[in-house]
């Protein structure tokens, strides 16, 4: 039996990059899979194409900054597939660049409002269901190795990272009784949009992978299969933990 049959497995940020990647795992595996991105053309072309893996994979825009539309994202999942089991909460954007002292206002706001509120607003309505659920759930929440470190001139997007793992800790805790998991990856230096940002700002792309004690960055790909396995049975004693998926990097 395929481990995701029957089951309904909900991606945020899902139009391109680790959430792309993920939800394309998830319609593999066989769950029905929802895509929500505020993107609406990249987020309808990835749902196409994680349809040709066989699945029923269906695209909502979502804003996850703004309560409502979580609110109606959820409302639109259990009138069309009456439930939720896993959940990967993917959603987020890195802000401009500046030291602590120079960051703007707005800047922070932002950044915050997508990755941290963004992540409440959403498993705040994932717990929510899947409390009212037999079998539980799977909820992860998608961090950032600058959710266990600091990393200079970007103070927004570490606080809000930091704050994703302290959410998820909470969480876990707060709903272990109810057989929902949750848990959050923190990826290293990922091949996705967002680091081709950060290169073409004149990181140079060399200094990146010297970063890494693998000597490559990590693909979306790799995320996704750490995200699949925290949501599988295999995983039924992992909760309340940031994994470090890296290279090694915060071994160092």
């Amino acid at each position: 039996m395929v481990v995701g049959e029957k089951q309904v497995a909900l991606v945020t940020g899902a139009s391109s990059g680790i959430g792309r990647a993920t939800a394309r795992a998830f319609a593999k595996a066989g769950y029905t899979t929802v895509l929500a991105d505020v993107h609406e053309q990249e987020g309808s072309d990835a749902a196409a194409e994680c349809t040709r893996e066989g699945a029923t994979c269906r695209f909502i825009q979502c804003d996850v900054s703004n309560e409502t539309s979580v609110k109606s994202l959820m409302s639109e999942i259990v009138s069309s597939f009456g439930r939720l089991d896993a959940a990967f909460n993917n959603a987020g954007i890195e802000g401009a660049q500046a030291a602590t002292a120079e960051c703007a206002t707005d800047n922070f706001d932002r950044v915050v409002g997508v990755n941290l509120r963004g992540v409440f607003f959403c498993m705040r309505e994932e717990l929510r269901q899947m409390v009212k659920q037999d079998g539980g759930g799977a909820i992860v929440n998608c961090s950032s190795v600058a959710g266990l470190v600091g990393f200079a001139g970007i103070p927004a997007y570490v606080a809000s990272k930091h704050g994703v793992v302290g959410l998820t800790r909470n969480a876990a805790l707060e709903y272990a009784q109810q057989k929902i998991r949750v848990n959050a990856v923190c990826p290293g230096a990922i091949e996705t949009p967002m680091l081709e940002r950060l290169m073409s700002g004149g990181v140079p792309r060399e200094s990146v992978v010297a970063t890494e004690p693998v000597g490559r960055l990590g693909t979306p790909e790799e995320i996704a299969a750490a995200v699949l396995w925290l949501c599988n049975p295999a995983a039924s004693f992992v909760t309340g933990q940031a994994l470090a998926v890296d290279g090694g990097w915060t071994a160092r």
